[in-house]
C-alpha cells in the first residue's frame, strides 16, 4: 500500500497560539516522527511526505531557510531511527536549487539506509509534479515508442526515485484544503483522496488510523463496474 501526505497547516496552527511559523514547523516534524513510525507498525509498503514544493520558494526567506535547517536536522537525527525499523529513505525533487549541505545529507541518508528492506519513506523537497512530468516528456522525445512502463522509469529518474513507487493508494492532506498542490499528479490519478480539518501538527496516530478505517470501507472500482474494498485492492 502507498500512502502520501500533504502535510499542511503548520502555520496556521502557529498563528492560533500566537507563535512564530517557524514554530508550527517544529511541531510538525515531531508530527511525521509518529506518523512515519505508525506507518512503519502497520506494514504500509511506501510512505510519500510533501515537504517542500517548488512553490514554496515564494515564502519569506527566513521561513525557507528555517524549514531547511530543520529538514537536515531530521536526517541527521532519524536516519538512525530508520536503519533500526529497515526503513529506507528517499527524497524526491530538484536539488540544484538546495545547499551543498544539504544535498551532502540527503546523500548520506540514502546511502545509510540503501539497504533496508521495509518501508520506503520517500521526502519530497523542492518538487513539482508538473514539471516532473514535463521534464520526463522531453527526455523520452526522441525514443521512438514509449510505452507506460518505460514513461513510469523515466518519471522515477526524473524525480530521484529510488525505486519506481506503485500508485497511490491513499492521499491524505491535513489542514482543511481540499486539492492536490502539484503533487504525484501521475501517481494519484486512482488514489483516494481523505481530507481533514485537522492541521499537520495535531495529526497524530488517532488521525491516521481515522484516515485508514475511511479508506479500507471504500469501494475502489479504477473505471469499471463493481469493484472490490479499497483495503483488498492495496493486498490485490
Amino acid at each position: 500500500m502507498h500512502i502520501a501526505i500533504i502535510m499542511d497547516g503548520n502555520g496556521r496552527w502557529a498563528a492560533r497560539r500566537g507563535l512564530p511559523r517557524t514554530a508550527g514547523h517544529r511541531a510538525g516534524a515531531k508530527a511525521v516522527d509518529a506518523i512515519v513510525e505508525a506507518a512503519a507498525r502497520r506494514r504500509i509498503d511506501t510512505l510519500t511526505l510533501y515537504a517542500f514544493s517548488a512553490a514554496n520558494w515564494s515564502r519569506p526567506t527566513e521561513e525557507v531557510a528555517a524549514l531547511f535547517r530543520l529538514f537536515r536536522r531530521y536526517l541527521i537525527t532519524q536516519t538512525r531511527r530508520c536503519l533500526e525499523q529497515a526503513i529506507r529513505i528517499n527524497v524526491m525533487g530538484r536539488r540544484d536549487r538546495l545547499s551543498a549541505e544539504l544535498v551532502r545529507t540527503i546523500a548520506d541518508s540514502e546511502a545509510a539506509t540503501a539497504h533496508c528492506s521495509g518501508m520506503h519513506l520517500r521526502i519530497a523537497i523542492d518538487y513539482s509534479a508538473q514539471d516532473s512530468l514535463i521534464e520526463t516528456c522531453r527526455r523520452l522525445r526522441a525514443e521512438p515508442f514509449v510505452d507506460r512502463t518505460r514513461f513510469v522509469q523515466c518519471l522515477a529518474e526524473v524525480d530521484r526515485s529510488t525505486a519506481t513507487s506503485a500508485a497511490v493508494d491513499l492521499l491524505i492532506r491535513t489542514g482543511g484544503e481540499q486539492r492536490l498542490s502539484d503533487f504525484l499528479l501521475w501517481e494519484c490519478a486512482y488514489a483516494e483522496l481523505h481530507f481533514t480539518e485537522c492541521p499537520w501538527p495535531d495529526f497524530d496516530e488517532t488521525a491516521f488510523e481515522q484516515a485508514l478505517t475511511d479508506y479500507a470501507a471504500r469501494e475502489r472500482r479504477f473505471g469499471a463496474i463493481g469493484g472490490v474494498t479499497a483495503m483488498a485492492a492495496s493486498h490485490g
